[in-house]
């Protein structure tokens, strides 16, 4: 028997997901291995480029580089104001095209099946495809739609994807809420109203069905909005900062799945 294997489950959230990053970095400074990763919402943006091969620090840049209006394209509200088909072409560029047998880290993404109203977890065809359904948040991205179901925001039933990892093969998790600390302010934009009320929900399922994983990184990003991703620099800093505050949690983790080699 080897060691046991160490899964990072990555949350929804929106422009906060980009602390995702910083938790990147600091696992990457201190040589923490990732042997699965899963993502839901932004989690799996971020864990679609990492599993392909995207170092931390190039993300860092590209947040900090690209703009909202690179990734967007407005379209005439019918079923959402986003119509995707740009991220979608972006995704497919920054993961190589490459489908989920061909990532450097075996992955998972979650998505909601719409008309059934239930969580999905893609673990086969083309990332970016995978990608694009899970982070359609319903009423800003047209949802997703396929020979197999219509796809909308992962985070809608699944904020943290934990059990996604776990059934990759997982024995340890290090799982990631980004949304977990909420400011209630009055929302400045209608993805704010969206996001809130979607946050709402999710906290409610989340009480409910309290995913279980061994460490869990809640970095306080209630001063920074889900539509602000402008401040991705800041957010970045936040997920890294509270990856340092968990990281005696974390090699203390990695050192029991180390001593696990007989």
């Amino acid at each position: 028997m080897g060691r046991r294997k160490i899964g990072l489950a990555l949350g929804s959230g929106g422009a906060k997901g980009f602390a995702h990053v910083g938790v990147l970095k600091a696992l990457e400074e201190h040589h923490v291995p990732v042997d699965f990763v899963s993502g839901s919402s932004m989690g799996s943006l971020v864990g679609a480029f990492y599993a392909t091969g995207m170092r931390p620090d190039f993300m860092d840049r590209l947040a900090r580089t690209l703009t909202w209006r690179h990734w967007v394209d407005v379209t005439v509200p019918r079923v959402g104001l986003i119509s995707g088909k740009r991220i979608h072409d972006v995704i497919a560029l920054l993961t190589k095209g490459a489908d989920f047998q061909q990532a450097n880290l075996p992955l998972a993404i979650v998505a909601t099946e719409l008309l059934t109203g239930s969580s999905v977890t893609f673990t086969t065809g083309r990332i970016a495809d995978a990608v694009r359904a899970s982070i359609s948040i319903p009423g800003v991205f047209v949802p997703y739609v396929r020979d197999d179901g219509v796809f909308v925001d992962g985070g809608v039933m699944e904020r943290v994807p934990v059990e996604a990892v776990k059934e990759l093969g997982a024995d340890v998790v290090i799982a990631v809420d980004v949304a977990t600390v909420m400011k209630r302010e009055v929302p400045a934009t209608m993805m704010d109203v969206i996001m809130l009320s979607l946050d709402a929900m999710m906290g409610q399922l989340l009480q409910h069905k309290l995913p279980t994983a061994d460490v869990f990184i809640t970095p306080d990003l209630s001063d920074i909005g889900t539509s602000q991703f402008g401040r991705a620099g800041e957010a970045i800093e936040i997920g890294y900062r509270a990856t340092l505050a968990a990281m005696a949690d974390i090699l203390k983790l990695v050192d029991e799945a180390d001593e696990s080699f007989t």
